[in-house]
């Protein structure tokens, strides 16, 4: 089931609340990227003027924690994170993901990032699952991306509007459904660029 609710709504049984930043962890420290592990095409990976920047060959970034032997594991939580697409970009956060050494990720859902690419599907959507076909914002334009997993709900809002509730249904098999796992940024193709910063997640019960 996926709702489509107006701004400032309860969402999964928690609020988008513009300010609160209680209880939040960085997951980048502006700086460098530890604490992340890079699958295919290492050089599809920069930091530049605080910003994680995704632009080359197919590649995904997992946030793996101080071990990377045992990646950090997230099921209900709240993520934010400042976003910047560059004209025909084309980028993604995984959530409820698993490291893999190559190809596109295989476990959790896609939530899609694309604003003027090809591909219809914008930014907001839960790849192959929920789809926007009106970009939110704009290219050359930072937005905030934030997504709430509670259970078998997930909500996506962009720079404070809510854009919808996707309710998982029961008997979903394979690997793509939530379960518990880790983030990943995805690096799409050498005509992308897309740059990420203030990435902050918060446990929920």
């Amino acid at each position: 089931m996926v709702a489509f609710l107006a701004p400032c709504q309860m969402i999964c049984g928690r609020a988008f609340a513009a300010g609160d930043d209680d209880g939040f962890v960085q997951l980048f420290d502006g700086r460098s990227l530890a604490g992340w592990k890079v699958s295919e095409n290492t050089a599809s990976w920069s930091v530049k003027d605080g910003a994680i920047v995704c632009h080359g060959p197919r590649s995904h970034l997992f946030y793996v924690g101080a071990d990377d032997s045992k990646p950090e594991q997230f099921k209900n939580f709240h993520l934010k994170a400042e976003v910047m697409t560059k004209p025909v970009a084309n980028s993604g956060l995984f959530i409820h993901t698993a490291f893999q050494p190559e190809g596109w990720p295989a476990q959790g859902y896609e939530i899609q990032i694309n604003n003027s690419q090809q591909d219809p599907v914008r930014t907001g959507s839960i790849y192959n699952v929920v789809k926007n076909f009106t970009p939110p914002v704009k290219d050359d334009t930072w937005f905030t991306l934030e997504v709430i997993v509670n259970g078998k709900a997930v909500g996506v809002a962009v720079d404070g509007r809510v854009l919808y509730e996707f309710v998982e249904p029961a008997g979903v098999t394979g690997t793509r459904k939530l379960s518990e796992g880790t983030f990943a940024l995805q690096a799409h193709d050498p005509g992308s660029e897309v740059h990420y910063r203030s990435i902050k997640v918060k446990r929920l019960p």
